[in-house]
């Protein structure tokens, strides 16, 4: 599918300044350097950084159409409706990317491979990556990977879209540059998309995602020293089923606990109240050892989402939670990952 010659155009239309774009902007952070440019209409000529914060230099153009004078080869979908779904507006756009000889790399729950319309304008080497498709061949978990000698890392969250995902790229990010032999997992469409492999744990039937989970983390286990896996939902969330088989699956060595400052109940339960930070340790590592059942997998650090606070205020709330849970605590996008890698590479007693 991708390879290191790829060059992405993000079909973002209107996902820059709205609500539903963090697919796109996870490809723009985290693969810079393959965007040849980003479709958005409604941002077409202003400067991607000064609107996303995001160092890419990418151009953001209105249509598939003006894309094309990048000389993109792949057309990523980087928005995400609600449901999922393919609107009727965007196929136009597909097609005229189709027919130009792009690739198409597609997160939704649409599977565009199965559109007539797409696929019967595909030419040799061209292809459709429907992202959102349960593997093959899957088994029901099994605990396998406690035998695997490497140290395996789970983020897990207090609610859902708190930073699961980025502060698992950044630890990543963090550990390539200290020369550990790390492997990120992705466990979403944006965490694929940007792994370029990986499973979409929202695709696959409750009854396998353990053994899906456990099947990604065994593949690799034996040539990397640490494996980095994405975290899904939340514990607390009521509509959330995903974390479980994520824990299950992965066997983690360690957890990192993922919370938006200041949130005190679920997004969109405002009736769910977020328990203390030191409370939801206590349940993530509770659940983890099943009371013995399985090693203990030990929360090291916190990672705190300060996106929509000042520096002060950041510096502020990072402190009150490093001392309401003895842990270390930063926020791995604003300030990077070290402090949290030093506590995952600290020997446990």
């Amino acid at each position: 599918m991708l390879t290191s010659n790829s060059r992405i155009a993000v079909l973002l239309q209107e996902g820059i300044r709205g609500t539903q774009g963090k697919t796109g902007l996870a490809l723009l952070r985290y693969r810079p350097d393959t965007i040849a440019a980003v479709i958005d209409r409604q941002c077409a000529g202003e400067s991607l950084t000064a609107l996303t914060g995001i160092s890419c230099h990418a151009p953001i153009v209105s249509s598939v159409s003006e894309a094309l004078a990048y000389q993109p080869t792949v057309l990523a979908i980087g928005i995400a409706p609600s449901g999922g779904a393919l609107p009727e507006a965007w196929l136009t756009e597909l097609k005229q990317a189709a027919a130009a000889g792009l690739s198409i790399m597609n997160g939704l729950h649409t599977q565009m491979s199965a559109i007539p319309e797409l696929k019967d304008l595909l030419k040799a080497g061209q292809w459709i990556w429907d992202i959102r498709q349960e593997p093959l061949g899957l088994k029901v978990g099994s605990g396998e990977a406690r035998s695997l000698p490497c140290l395996r890392v789970l983020t897990v969250g207090t609610d859902m879209g708190v930073g699961k995902m980025a502060t698992t790229l950044e630890l990543d990010r963090a550990a390539h540059k200290r020369g550990i032999n790390s492997k990120f997992l992705g466990t979403g469409q944006a965490g694929i998309m940007i792994a370029g492999d990986g499973i979409p744990l929202d695709a696959i039937r409750v009854d396998f995602a353990a053994g899906a989970v456990e099947q990604l983390v065994m593949r690799y286990g034996h040539d990397y020293e640490m494996l980095l896996i994405e975290g899904q939902g939340s514990l607390m969330n009521p509509a959330s089923t995903a974390t479980l088989p994520l824990i299950r699956g992965s066997q983690p060595t360690h957890l990192i606990l993922v919370h938006r400052a200041g949130q005190n109940h679920i997004r969109t339960f405002p009736d769910v109240p977020i328990p203390s930070l030191q409370n939801a340790v206590y349940v993530y590592e509770t659940v983890a050892a099943a009371g013995g059942s399985f090693a203990p997998a030990p929360v090291v650090g916190i990672a705190l989402n300060t996106a929509h606070l000042d520096d002060e205020a950041a510096r502020d709330a990072i402190a009150h939670a490093q001392q309401e849970t003895g842990l270390p605590c930063t926020d791995p996008v604003r300030f990077g990952a070290d402090l949290l890698l030093e506590a995952i590479l600290k020997p446990i007693n």
